[in-house]
C-alpha cells in the first residue's frame, strides 16, 4: 500500500487519544474519502471493546432527554461516553440537524463525553456502513460505552440498529405508538422497550400491550422487559441501566456463535459491495469509462460486454491503490 505520511500521523494522533484527530477521522468516514479502508484496517483490531447501545422509536417521544440522563449517570460511573445521534439531513446545507446535540448540551464540555450528530444526507443505502464504521472509530479510541441514537421507526433504523449489541425501543403514551413499533418490525428487535412521559394517560394500557407483544415471542430467549419512564424529571432512569447491565449479562452468558459469524459476514459484504460501488464511481469519473456508458446508452454496446470492461478499469484501480 503507498504511504500516506499525512494519515501517518493522525493514526498516531488517534492513538494518543486526541479528541481532534478523532473527529478529523470520522469527517473523512462522512465523506467517503479514499483513505477510508485504509482507516479502518488500521483500527480493526482495537474494536470490540465498547458496549453498544441503539436507542430508537418515534420523533417526539423524549430520546435525546432520556439520553441526556443516561450519559449523566454513566459519567458518575466514570464510563467514556460517545452519542452518535442519526439526523435527518437539513434542507438548507445538506448537514445534520442538530437539535439533538442542543438537548445535549450539558455535557459538550466534559471530556469524557463525545457527542458526534451524523446525518442522513437523504441518502439511505450507505447510512449503515457509515454508522458501523464510525462505531469501530468511537470504539477504538477507547469509549468504554457508545449509544447510537436513530429517529424514526423504518427499514434504516432496523439496518443502524443491527450494529447495536442492545437496542432499547422508545414509545410514547399518546398517538398508538406500541402499535406503530409493532408495525415497524420494532418489537422483534426491541431488548428493552421503554415507555417514555408515563405521567401521561394511557401509559400503563401502553405497558401492557408491548408487555403482551413480548410475552407472543418465541420461547427460551431474552425477556424483553417494558419500563416506565420520566426523562425530564429522570424518573425510571436507574432502572434502564439496571436493564441494560442485565442484558449484557445475558448476552456474555448466552453467547450466540452463529449469529456472531452471521453478524460478521454480514458487515464484510456490506463492506465488500460499497467498495466495489465506490471503485464503479472512480472507474466512471474517466473519460474511457464515459465512453462505455455512452455506447451503453445509444445500444451500440450490450451491457454484459460493457460490465467486463469496466471490472477490467476497476481491477486496475483497485492494483494501482494496493501498490
Amino acid at each position: 500500500m503507498a504511504e500516506n505520511p499525512r494519515l501517518d500521523a493522525l493514526m498516531e494522533r488517534f492513538a494518543q487519544h486526541d479528541r481532534t484527530a478523532l473527529a478529523r477521522l470520522i469527517t473523512l468516514v462522512e465523506n467517503r474519502a479514499p483513505e477510508v479502508s485504509a482507516v479502518m484496517e488500521r483500527i480493526y483490531s482495537r474494536t470490540g471493546n465498547a458496549q453498544i447501545v441503539g436507542i430508537t422509536g418515534p420523533p417526539g417521544a423524549g430520546k435525546s432527554t432520556l439520553i441526556n440522563r443516561l450519559i449523566a449517570n454513566y459519567r458518575a460511573e466514570g464510563k467514556q461516553i460517545a452519542v452518535l445521534p442519526i439526523d435527518p439531513s437539513s434542507p438548507f446545507s445538506g448537514g445534520a440537524v442538530l437539535g439533538d446535540r442542543v438537548r445535549m448540551t450539558d455535557h459538550f464540555r466534559d471530556p469524557g463525553v463525545y457527542i458526534r450528530s451524523l446525518s442522513t444526507r437523504g441518502s439511505h443505502g450507505g447510512l449503515s456502513r457509515a454508522a458501523r464504521e464510525i462505531v469501530r472509530v468511537l470504539d477504538a479510541f477507547g469509549h468504554d460505552l457508545i449509544i447510537v441514537e436513530t429517529v424514526g421507526v423504518g427499514q434504516t433504523e432496523l439496518s443502524v440498529m443491527d450494529l447495536a449489541h442492545t437496542t432499547v425501543v422508545v414509545t410514547v403514551p399518546e398517538g398508538g405508538d406500541g402499535i406503530q413499533a409493532m408495525k415497524a418490525g420494532l418489537n422483534e428487535i426491541a431488548d428493552i422497550f421503554v415507555v417514555n412521559k408515563a405521567d401521561r394517560e394511557g401509559a400503563d394500557r401502553l405497558k401492557a400491550e408491548l408487555e403482551l407483544s413480548v410475552h407472543l415471542r418465541p420461547p427460551g430467549g431474552w425477556d424483553s422487559p417494558v419500563l416506565l419512564t420520566q426523562a425530564a424529571s429522570g424518573q425510571g432512569v436507574d432502572a434502564l441501566v439496571a436493564a441494560i447491565a442485565k442484558h449484557r449479562a445475558w448476552l456474555s452468558e448466552h453467547r450466540d456463535p452463529a449469529r456472531e459469524s452471521e453478524r460478521r459476514q454480514r458487515e464484510f459484504t456490506e463492506v465488500l459491495t460499497a467498495e466495489l460501488e465506490e471503485l464503479a464511481a472512480r472507474a466512471l469519473g474517466n473519460g474511457a469509462a464515459g465512453n462505455i456508458v455512452a455506447q451503453v446508452r445509444e445500444g451500440r454496446l450490450n451491457p454484459y460486454s460493457a460490465a467486463h470492461t469496466m471490472m477490467a478499469g476497476i481491477a486496475k484501480l483497485l492494483s494501482d491503490r494496493h501498490t
